[in-house]
């Protein structure tokens, strides 16, 4: 994210307080040669990079870690990377967590190794040198994807566990943002929102956005968006309704209620709709980035959004009913590429793209 007005991709959002290992071996991306990089930061509602506003157009590749293991496999980590910078984008969500197997951060259902937690933040990135709490490639932490706590609907179970890990995180790493990595739902201490919600369910799930996000050593909210996931016999028009009032909700919370960035870390259109077109998921798309690009214009808290997910050709194996291959729809390639260039435009105030992003744009 520097040199020439230029973003370059973040690697960040490692579920589990987890980040991707940079020991690649040959992949020795040219984003390190840029001038140094300086760490996000949070200045009330935005982020900021060397004093200036930052909103991301970002994606989420949660199968990087697994494919840099391998020789064979390790091109496609790189084809991806490129690809995303090609299109402009920001920060790459990634996964990178083992659970109940050799080394693992979770040993069993609720239970975490804390020393695994300091391993991955004390970690040598070994193409820069750097310890992972100490390079600012790294964008944010993110605690957990996705926690719920079902036994416990007060929401006090997870409240205590988001407080005490949190805490955790921050004494080790003093540099980097965290975040919790919610859905979003409103909780038991939010009864005005609850109606916001999809449906009664999700207000029962341990899970309170408000309350869970205001945690002080929280520094910016996180939201999903899976209409299709939450909600069965409501037609496509009824679906992207409701994706505008949900979105709208939480980036109100951000202005008003916890004057933090929300971030909608996880969106997607499933293929498996009835009568499903591709032409529907860019429709999707834009109307997420349409809110994001007129929250970031106002100077307002909604701070970014994150495709699910994309993937290079071969992976039928990683794929859901969610994932793509961005380049080869041209309409979507070109949709993406132009939040990229307009959120850009933001930040480096421009009315015609300039240097780098002029081959971009």
């Amino acid at each position: 994210m520097a040199g020439n007005g230029v973003f370059y991709p973040v690697l960040g959002f490692a579920s589990c307080v987890a980040f991707i290992y940079m020991s690649f071996g040959d992949l020795r991306l040219h984003y390190f040669q840029e001038p140094k990089l300086g760490f996000v930061e949070r200045n009330g509602t935005q982020f900021m990079v060397d004093g200036r506003a930052f909103y991301v157009n970002g994606w989420n590749s949660y199968w990087l870690m697994d494919q840099a293991v391998e020789d064979h496999s390790r091109p496609r980590v790189r084809a991806m990377l490129q690809a995303g910078s090609k299109m402009g984008l920001t920060v790459c969500r990634t996964w990178a967590f083992n659970d109940g197997t050799y080394n693992a951060l979770q040993i069993s259902p609720g239970h975490f190794n804390e020393r695994v937690f300091k391993t991955v933040l004390t970690r040598k990135n070994t193409i820069t040198g750097l310890e992972y709490r100490d390079d600012p490639t790294i964008f944010a932490w993110e605690l957990m994807n996705e926690p719920r706590c079902m036994s416990d609907a007060s929401g006090d179970t997870l409240q205590d566990w988001i407080e005490e890990m949190s805490s955790f995180v921050k004494s080790i790493d003093k540099n980097h943002l965290l975040t919790v990595g919610l859905e979003g739902f409103y909780g038991p201490r939010s009864p005005g929102k609850l109606s916001v919600n999809p449906e009664e369910w999700a207000s029962v799930l341990g899970t309170d956005f408000i309350r869970n996000s205001k945690i002080s050593t929280i520094d910016f909210a996180s939201v999903h968006i899976y209409p299709d996931h939450w909600f069965q016999e409501q037609e496509r028009e009824d679906k992207l309704k409701y994706i505008s009032k949900w979105m709208l909700s939480h980036i109100d919370d951000g202005d008003k209620e916890l004057k933090k960035p929300v971030m909608f870390t996880e969106f997607g259109l499933s293929n498996k709709n009835k009568n499903f077109l591709p032409s529907q998921r860019d429709a999707f798309y834009k109307i997420i980035f349409d809110i994001i690009y007129k929250s970031a214009r106002k100077n307002g808290s909604g701070a970014g959004s994150f495709v699910w997910q994309f993937l290079v050709g071969g992976m039928e194996e990683y794929n859901d009913d969610f994932g793509i291959v961005p380049w080869e729809r041209s309409s979507t390639y070109r949709l993406v590429t132009e939040q990229s260039c307009r959120l850009a435009g933001i930040r480096e105030g421009l009315d015609r793209p300039k240097g780098t992003w002029k081959e971009i744009c």
